[in-house]
């Protein structure tokens, strides 16, 4: 039994050194170096992994069986993403077992290197971050690199992974929206690959079809078979250092890079998605719950206290997750003043009874 244990940690800290010596060399590689895939050495622009086509079998799942995904959300261990981890698991325990729900397990891939305080109260997997200096102080270039470790060495039961993020709150129970092959994300309006095509013609090579075939999406709200996100992802972490490493790449895309580099990995492995605008809300400029199933908090609410929106302008009263960078929010948040649109009332209510009744918060 012991040597089996021993051998089994041979070998996983043999293949994360296998890939973290692939990343190096992907990142230190001129821009014009391959990335995993069949060698083509008259291509002009940077060559990818074969194009997989979609899958043959489309049929539909035998009536009343449930298609369940694996919920996962990277974060690093800063107070900051952990507050916010702590809020979005609370609701998806609320919501997973509600109707019409298809949520599986969930996992937090925690890609600090360590474990944290929080093992117990969330599961967690520990993935290793890049080599210092990788990221060029863009953090959010660890979130492929976790994915990969993650799909490599954890059991994951469910046959699709929805990919979250941390200032995620589920608002009701989320059915599998993937449907024939195909995944299920939401569209940003700020994704736009027809704009950036001859920056985007590095990474999608015109052999490859149209720009049009990347959709505008991130990573993340992304519900995809398991398998297929198998294959994006090794792909994902290559773009998204090629993408950080080019100049005219990084000024292009900026921070939602990342973003990108999913949506043309997704696109290079044939890997199409429902573009679902109901997935998620994003406060203040969507004002109703409706039919939606996530708040996404990314921006600011700030209102003066007759419940009109000062956006750009600190509110009389505000909601911003920034505001607590070093800190968690303190329980009993004030609500908003009346006049204040659904969705944020919601928000902070949600966040109320999350911190209200979530163990230890604040220690």
């Amino acid at each position: 039994m012991g040597c089996g244990n021993l051998f089994f940690s041979l070998l996983i800290t043999f293949s994360v050194a296998l890939i973290t010596y692939n990343i190096i060399i992907s990142a230190s590689a001129p821009l014009k170096q391959e990335f995993p895939g069949p060698s083509r050495t008259t291509r002009k622009s940077i060559s990818v992994d074969p194009v997989i086509k979609m899958p043959v079998d489309r049929s539909r799942p035998k009536p009343g069986s449930k298609r369940l995904f694996h919920t996962a959300v990277t974060a690093s261990d800063s107070v900051y993403n952990t507050w916010q981890c702590r809020i979005m698991y609370y609701w998806f325990k609320k919501m997973k077992e509600g109707p019409n729900s298809e949520m599986g397990g969930f996992t937090r891939i925690l890609h600090s290197g360590k474990a944290d305080k929080y093992m117990d109260e969330i599961p967690t997997f520990v993935a290793q971050p890049l080599p210092a200096g990788m990221d060029q102080g863009y953090i959010v270039l660890n979130r492929p690199w976790a994915f990969v470790q993650w799909l490599q060495q954890a059991n994951i039961k469910e046959d699709y992974i929805l990919m979250a993020e941390p200032d995620h709150v589920i608002v009701k129970p989320i059915p599998n929206l993937s449907k024939q092959g195909l995944g299920a994300a939401f569209p940003f309006f700020y994704i736009e690959p027809k704009k950036y095509e001859s920056v985007l013609r590095k990474y999608f090579p015109v052999e490859n079809g149209p720009v049009t075939k990347i959709d505008p999406i991130g990573n993340s709200p992304v519900i995809v078979g398991k398998e297929s996100l198998k294959k994006i992802a090794p792909t994902w972490m290559n773009v998204s250092i090629a993408m950080k490493k080019d100049p005219e790449t990084d000024k292009a895309f900026g921070w939602v890079l990342e973003m990108y580099a999913y949506a043309v990995s997704s696109a290079l492995h044939g890997v199409g998605n429902i573009l679902y605008k109901d997935f998620m809300l994003q406060p203040p400029w969507d004002t109703e719950i409706g039919k939606k199933y996530i708040i996404h908090y990314t921006y600011g609410c700030d209102y003066n206290m007759k419940g009109e929106l000062t956006y750009g302008k600190i509110g009389e009263w505000r909601f911003d997750k920034r505001s607590y960078t070093t800190f968690p929010p303190p329980r009993n948040l004030t609500l908003p003043p009346p006049g204040v649109p659904e969705s944020v009332v919601t928000l902070v209510t949600m966040v109320n009874e999350a911190t209200q009744n979530i163990p230890n918060w604040g220690s």
